[in-house]
């Protein structure tokens, strides 16, 4: 004979298991419904040494890894332009990853990255799905031709407010040919120096070439899918396994790494929005 609390456990058995395919549900469909197609704005306050006084609270906007892929990004890529251009920044860094296996998607995308804007221009540097596509000059030419200057181990000097700031950047690390020894070449010690690096992790190697600067990375797309709460991403991926989101700072230099825009294999993010990066300068 059954005891008479038998059925109510049972319902409540039933209850919870709802409940939790109900939440189980609920998290894949934002993963790969909701998450993968709003991008959300981070403020983030960056020292920069020997910034001059005068460049205090300029402002940057930082982009990495689109991954774009016609078919599925282009409303995504839409509202980030919006977005960005809402905001009027000084300056505009994309760190790389703008194609996945293949460049048909990169006529499309230029089209719209071109109609980005910043009071001091857009820099670009490679990432590593980039270099496996194409070589070097071939991304350089489309992203010259849409005005957006490219360096591969190259530098600049830009001149904003009367005062000089340089821009450097690597060419891809796994597997290209990264020479930080060109990339720095005829930067002063006591200039201000933002260095453009796909994967993070090379940023202990950039520490050996030079002290007092900042980094931007991404290659990480901060894990991509996270834990909440505790925030913790499961998943790390080559280079990019010690520094895999936020502010880092060792000796007189730091790195920030984004969590970027896109998606690469399967088109999923959890507790981990598409980033627009908003860096503002301090001295």
């Amino acid at each position: 004979m059954k005891s008479s609390d038998e059925k109510p456990n049972k319902k409540r058995f039933l209850t919870r298991r709802k409940f939790i395919y109900g939440a189980i549900g609920a998290a894949c469909g934002d993963a790969f419904f909701i998450e993968p197609n709003i991008s959300h704005i981070s403020k983030n306050l960056l020292k920069l040494p020997h910034l001059p006084t005068s460049l205090n609270n300029l402002k940057i906007v930082h982009l990495s890894d689109l991954h774009y892929k016609p078919d599925k990004d282009e409303n995504l890529l839409i509202s980030i332009i919006d977005k960005v251009n809402n905001i009027k920044p000084d300056l505009i860094i994309l760190t790389g990853d703008y194609v996945d296996h293949d460049t048909t998607g990169i006529t499309p995308m230029l089209e719209h990255l071109s109609q980005l804007k910043a009071n001091h221009g857009i820099l670009a540097c490679m990432g590593n799905h980039d270099g496996w596509t194409a070589s070097g000059q071939y991304f350089k030419n489309a992203f010259e031709k849409h005005n957006i200057q490219f360096l591969i181990n190259q530098n600049t000097a830009l001149n904003i407010n009367n005062e000089t700031l340089y821009i450097a950047a690597t060419d891809f690390i796994w597997n290209g040919n990264p020479n930080p020894l060109q990339t720095l070449k005829g930067i002063p010690s006591n200039a201000p120096l933002i260095t453009m690096v796909h994967e993070p992790d090379y940023f202990d190697t950039m520490l050996k070439h030079r002290d007092h600067h900042l980094q931007l990375s991404g290659h990480t797309h901060g894990g991509q899918c996270r834990v909440p709460i505790i925030n913790y991403a499961p998943r790390t991926v080559k280079y990019g396994k010690k520094y895999i989101y936020g502010k880092y700072s060792r000796e007189n230099s730091s790195v920030f790494v984004t969590k970027g825009t896109g998606t690469t294999a399967i088109r999923v993010r959890f507790s981990c929005l598409p980033e627009i990066a908003l860096h503002h300068l301090q001295a």
